[in-house]
């Protein structure tokens, strides 16, 4: 009994040890979704998937990357369309079947924070997304909550220049050399001077008012809702009074809206108007008239800071709550802040400013860089510049409807159809309506 006692307590100990030194299975990441939607309001990110990431393009609203099918679906952001689309979607994330989840979406600068301080976003570092270190700041923080996680990226950074007709310039100041341009054009003061020997010489300083707005309006040292009240900054106001004497004065051609096509048909070669205002997304998806091959004027210009440094815009990527393709947002994400090659080529074939600075400081290096548009000029030198000025502080979430209404109903004044009253009146009624946990006195 004494032997098979020993005997039985020999294997249980075998037995014992081999469970014990058996390897511990990993355990399998949950499966992704093989669908992944995306949100956008236009054509542009989308081009640059397409291009730069998708493996195939099934048709202008999907694209296949391996074994993911990847849609986009798209509303105009006019009246905010876009974002009230959006938000009944991402109400409905939790009950939606895989297939439908929203997985990311675009946002904007004048809205991103809506998005941030919100738990319809997530951590992008958790999925994979950790090296911001070739990032500019502001598109970080832009993309960051109260609490400092960063809930998406940006694509580029949106530096914004005065950009002019070079023949114009010539005309008007008898130089179209940036630095000159610069040199003449570097305050309100001088900008105003020379709008009046613009008109002299029989052009017009602006298209429209609307395209200094921005300049104005990313200038100011408050916001446009401080403690739950609407709040006119002293910098929105002296855009008013700005707007209000050029259109007065002739120093603008219309008074048309920033997308209308009163103002785009003066970037024909045709047109009489030296200055517009924009960032490097601004030539390719808003300058087409001036690249026009019959009617255009390509390479007729070039680009400088203007009386103050700004920024306009930027599209941020963020990361929807609930997705089930965590592996592919945070793949796409780095893809475009981290990978050098397809960085370098949005900013040598699609004129973009990328959100890549070790591509932009070669590129701004690089004395054989320029952008034919602008006549061989290396925009990528002064984009580098004015990025270390951007400024991302008094935004709220109401921003979009406030910076986008008070223009269309200042516009109605600028053009005669109501008193300059009556157009506050009715920018305040709007606000009241769009928002109504703000209040308006």
């Amino acid at each position: 009994m004494k032997k098979l006692l020993s005997a039985i307590l020999a294997v249980l100990m075998i037995v014992s040890l081999a469970a014990c030194t058996k390897p511990v299975e990993p355990d399998k990441p949950a499966e992704e979704g093989k669908v992944f939607n995306l949100w956008t309001w236009n054509d542009e990110f989308w081009g640059f998937l397409v291009k730069y990431y998708a493996d195939e393009k099934v048709d202008d609203f999907t694209v296949k990357k391996g074994d993911v099918t990847i849609k986009r679906t798209t509303y105009v952001s006019d009246n905010m369309a876009y974002q009230d689309a959006l938000d009944a979607a991402l109400l409905a994330q939790s009950t939606a079947a895989a297939d439908d989840k929203v997985d990311m979406f675009l946002a904007e600068a004048d809205y991103i924070i809506k998005y941030t301080n919100s738990d319809v976003t997530a951590d992008v570092k958790a999925m994979g997304v950790t090296d911001f270190s070739n990032t500019y700041q502001y598109t970080v923080q832009a993309a960051s909550d109260a609490n400092g996680v960063v809930k998406g990226v940006s694509f580029q950074c949106c530096p914004s220049a005065l950009i002019y007709r070079r023949s114009i310039a010539k005309a008007v100041l008898g130089t179209d050399d940036p630095t000159e341009v610069q040199s003449k054009l570097d305050s309100w003061a001088k900008f105003d001077a020379v709008a009046a020997d613009a008109k002299a010489a029989g052009y017009y300083m602006i298209a429209t008012p609307m395209d200094t707005y921005r300049v104005f309006s990313n200038n100011v040292s408050s916001a446009w809702v401080e403690g739950g009240k609407l709040n006119f900054d002293a910098r929105i106001s002296e855009w008013m009074d700005h707007a209000e004497k050029y259109v007065a004065e002739g120093y603008a051609a219309n008074a048309s809206g920033v997308w209308d096509a009163e103002k785009t048909n003066e970037m024909f070669a045709t047109g009489k108007s030296m200055c517009f205002f924009g960032p490097a997304w601004y030539f390719n998806f808003c300058m087409g008239n001036a690249q026009d091959p019959e009617k255009g004027c390509f390479g007729d210009w070039a680009i400088c800071k203007g009386p103050e440094a700004h920024f306009w815009g930027g599209t941020w990527m963020l990361a929807a709550s609930g997705t089930d393709n965590p592996t592919m947002v945070a793949d796409i994400m780095n893809t475009f802040i981290n990978n050098a090659d397809v960085c370098e080529k949005l900013v040598r074939n699609e004129a973009q400013f990328s959100n890549n600075q070790i591509i932009n400081n070669k590129l701004a290096a690089d004395t054989s860089y320029g952008n034919d548009f602008l006549g061989g000029q290396n925009d990528v030198t002064v984009f580098a510049e004015l990025a270390k000025d951007i400024r991302f502080e008094h935004i709220t979430p109401y921003d979009q409807g406030c910076n986008e209404g008070l223009q269309k109903y200042f516009q109605e004044f600028l053009k005669g159809e109501v008193t300059k009253d009556t157009a506050i009146a009715n920018f305040k009624d709007y606000i009241k309506t769009a928002y109504p946990s703000v209040t308006v006195e």
